[in-house]
């Protein structure tokens, strides 16, 4: 049997309020959706990744300022952008023979913004 502190966040008591369970299955994401926003959050959760997006929020940059910025080799930054890319949260532009990447959408700003302000509570 489990120890006492090991169940403080368990009910004392086992029921089910049937009400609050149908509003939450008639609310549910569909699962594909579900499913990507998941991974948008792993993709998020990254400490590299993120520092990826926060940089590019304030100007787009090419694969060697992005490496040189977080001291490690372009090739682990591609893999990385590449994945930002694939979850639609980068694009890129080419000038010449450079490639910028830029936050695809003001919507990816926001949700650090408010993970941040979050954080910060």
């Amino acid at each position: 049997m489990p120890h006492r502190n090991d169940m403080t966040d368990l009910c004392d008591c086992r029921c089910i309020h049937e009400k609050r369970v149908t509003t939450a299955t008639a609310e549910a994401l569909p699962e594909q959706d579900n499913q990507q926003m998941a991974q948008l959050f792993k993709a998020m959760g990254d400490a590299n990744r993120l520092k990826i997006l926060w940089a590019l929020d304030h100007g787009e940059m090419c694969v060697c300022d992005i490496a040189a910025f977080l001291q490690v080799s372009e090739s682990a930054v591609s893999h990385q952008l590449r994945l930002l890319r694939q979850l639609q949260l980068v694009s890129n532009r080419r000038e010449g023979p450079i490639l910028y990447y830029h936050l695809n959408d003001h919507h990816v700003a926001a949700l650090m913004q408010t993970a941040l302000e979050h954080t910060r509570e």
